[in-house]
């Protein structure tokens, strides 16, 4: 299900590289509306409706648990109705989305509006991306991740902060009108010029052997759910993506009181512009490693940094753990396609992309919540973020077992004797 093995990957000719492009705009706006810019839509909807955080925090949550229950089925949907059919899907509803937020007046919007973004999520998420560029690459499959999960992050740096002046220019209404249909003109015309698989291979073949034997995808996922293998690659990555959300979350939090508000508010600059180069410079050399091993390294820095990081009151160091904790922040949606790709296959590759981030996304949506309740009961973050170190630790350690290999030895050692 990759490119063929006689293209030149490395050429800027190739079209899976003008993919990426797509992928990295999808990554971009997906992630700047509906991850980054919640924020945003918080205090501008307190302020002008005076509507209680709760109410939209609320909204929030049942975005992210629709999108995990959505994404389950990202390999039916390609399969049904074809991967551009499902991305421009998944740009309307995004569109819709945000022109809703910035129009609604009642309630029951705010609801349909994070309804829509979740079906955005679905079109233009983290599964469709890693499925498509995992069809096209197959040599610089972790380069091409990673320049378009970079978008994600660039959302984040970019996106927000022009929102927040154009807010505070224009007004909200005007900055979330202007900035969509910025997005629908940028990411329109390059998901239906460049957007497609590679020759050979069609919407209803993706995530199938070519041969049709394989089983329906319903059959797929409960055989997932039964392989070793997908779990200690689903579950490490769940148990560190809920320590990361925990700390970013209250990372301001602890901050503030110790270095002050602007510092902390650098030290979330540095973070992100970390976690691109992070995932820069894993992308130019991780198709040369081994995946598991540099998940299980990604891991651990986190937990050193953290570790050194309650120990601490001084800016620097506070900044320059803050800075290694942010290397690694991006690259944990960059390695479970990588894992998935060469342990179970492109068989099944985007049932389990699907079912391994709907699972992830459940388990990591209570990270900021567990974090505020230890930080409550102890009246600290030092209990709190040592419970992330040891989350990290954990995962490092489950996410290096390798029952296949185990398997495939045994076998062996069966037809030698």
């Amino acid at each position: 299900m990759s490119a063929a093995a006689s293209v030149d990957e490395s050429s800027l000719h190739y079209r899976g590289w003008r993919v990426v492009l797509a992928c990295f705009l999808m990554a971009f706006f997906m992630f700047g509306f509906g991850l980054y810019g919640q924020g945003v839509y918080l205090a501008e909807l307190q302020r002008a409706h005076g509507w209680p955080g709760t109410l939209v925090s609320a909204a929030s949550t049942f975005s992210f648990l629709l999108t995990s229950v959505l994404v389950i089925f990202t390999d039916d949907l390609l399969a049904r109705i074809g991967l551009r059919s499902l991305i421009l899907c998944g740009l309307a509803a995004l569109g819709a989305s945000t022109v809703l937020l910035a129009l609604m007046q009642t309630p029951w919007q705010l609801y349909l509006a994070y309804a829509l973004m979740s079906v955005g999520w679905t079109g233009m998420g983290t599964v469709v991306i890693a499925t498509v560029l995992n069809s096209w690459f197959e040599r610089r499959r972790g380069l091409a991740l990673s320049l378009a999960f970079n978008g994600a992050t660039c959302g984040g740096i970019i996106l927000v902060p022009l929102l927040l002046s154009l807010t505070g220019s224009i007004g909200f209404r005007a900055a979330m009108l202007a900035t969509t249909t910025a997005m629908i003109v940028l990411v329109l015309p390059v998901v239906v010029i460049f957007m497609g698989w590679p020759g050979g291979m069609s919407p209803a073949s993706v995530g199938r052997p070519s041969g049709g034997s394989a089983p329906a995808p319903s059959h797929s996922r409960k055989t997932l759910l039964a392989n070793a293998a997908f779990w200690t690659m689903v579950l490490p990555i769940a148990i560190a993506v809920l320590a990361q959300m925990g700390f970013i979350v209250h990372q301001v939090s602890f901050l503030e009181p110790l270095i002050g508000r602007s510092a902390a508010g650098f030290a979330v600059t540095i973070m992100a512009g970390m976690a691109v180069v992070g995932r820069l410079s894993l992308g130019l050399f991780v198709d040369r490693l081994d995946p598991r091993l540099a998940c299980a390294a990604s891991m651990t820095s986190q937990a050193a940094a953290l570790f050194v990081l309650v120990q601490s009151e001084s800016p620097t160091v506070l900044l320059v753990c803050c800075a290694v904790y942010g290397f690694s922040i991006g690259n944990m949606i960059t390695f479970p396609p990588l894992i998935i790709q060469r342990e179970i296959g492109a068989g099944a590759f985007a049932a389990a992309m699907g079912l391994g981030t709907s699972i992830s996304g459940l388990v990591s949506a209570f990270g900021p919540g567990i974090v505020g309740l230890v930080q409550s009961l102890t009246g600290n973050y030092t209990t709190a973020f040592a419970m992330c170190v040891l989350l990290d630790l954990v995962a490092a350690g489950i996410v290096l077992w390798r029952p296949g290999r185990r398997a495939e030895r045994s076998r062996e050692g069966v037809s030698i004797s």
